[in-house]
Parts: structure tokens; sequence; C-alpha cells
């Protein structure tokens, strides 16, 4: 982000330009000078600030998910189902689409690791400690268990991401977390 200053107000309408043509248009039809006749602005603007859909769409992401955080001592169920809530909208549709362009881009696939997957990773982590879970847990793996079971359903679109499926993980956690593993001892 070289040059001039940033316009707030150019940002802000680039940034809610991008999600409306991504939800509905689909993520693969965006392109740069969509975004920029969307939002009245010229293309070397967003030339100036970003240098792709994916750098637009993933700061439009970041700054949705920060100002949608839940509350730092938000309990599971509660956790799950804002995060479940976002993902059922035009955020999951972004996602999804930054993903999948990730899997051939390395850089974009470590930006989307800093600025958005490991922060909610981080927060879903936290939540969980909180719990307390069981001596020994492996949180990563709780972590990555609670949300494959949000991306398997939001890329396969085969059921809901509800307030249901939120307290579905969320007994299934509690009872992992109250058992002991097959030999006595606790889940690792």
């Amino acid at each position: 982000m070289v040059g001039r200053p940033r316009s707030q107000q150019a940002r802000r309408a680039i940034l809610e330009a991008a999600l409306r043509l991504c939800e509905r248009d689909g993520y693969p039809n965006v392109t740069l000078k969509s975004i920029a006749e969307e939002a009245g602005t010229g293309r070397q603007t967003l030339y100036r600030w970003w240098d792709t859909k994916a750098d637009v769409l993933l700061e439009a992401m970041t700054d949705l998910v920060e100002s949608s955080r839940a509350p730092s001592q938000a309990d599971l169920e509660t956790f799950l189902r804002e995060t479940f809530a976002l993902a059922e909208g035009v955020v999951g549709r972004v996602v999804a689409g930054l993903m999948a362009e990730a899997q051939s881009d390395p850089a974009l696939a470590e930006r989307l690791r800093e600025r958005l997957i490991g922060p909610r990773r981080d927060a879903l982590r936290a939540v969980l400690e909180r719990m307390p879970p069981p001596p020994g847990a492996d949180l990563d793996l709780l972590v990555d268990m609670i949300f494959g079971v949000m991306w398997y359903r939001l890329l396969n679109r085969h059921g809901p991401l509800d307030a249901a499926l939120a307290g579905d993980v969320t007994a299934l956690v509690a009872r992992i977390a109250a058992s002991p593993g097959p030999h006595g001892e606790l889940p690792r």
C-alpha cells in the first residue's frame, strides 16, 4: 500500500462492493474491474491499494469477522452459533473462495492463515481452555475437529450451519471432555 493515504470512505465502499458482488455473482466471477465499478471508484485506486481480488476480499473478511467477534468470554455454544451464522452468509462463500484460491497460491494461503484462520483458531482454543478441557487433551486436534465440521458442511452444503449444530457440537465436546479414553486415560 504505497502512495497516497487511503480514503476511509473509498476503502469502505470498495470492501462493501466486493462483498456484494461475491454474494450476488459468486467468488469466481468477481474481478477488480467489477469491484471498482460497483464501488464507484477508479481501478487505479484499487490497484494502488490491492494487487488482487483475493487481497480485497481478505481485507473485507478480516474487517467483517473482527467486527462480529464473539465476546472473549463467550461459552462454546455461543461462539459456535455466532461463527456458524457468519459462515452461512457471504462470509462462508468468500472464505471458501479464498481457501480454494489459496490451494495454488502459497502466499495467499499464508496471509489467510495469519489474518483470518489463525485468529479464529486461537479464539476457539481460548474458549475450549476455559471449559476446562480434560488434562492432557490435544486442544489443537479438538479445534480441527470442530472447524472440520463447519468446513465440511460449508463446502458440501449437505446440512445447515445453525444453532442446532452449535448445540450438538457443544454437547459432543462436553462428552469428550467427560469421558476417559479406551484404556482409562483421558483423550490426548
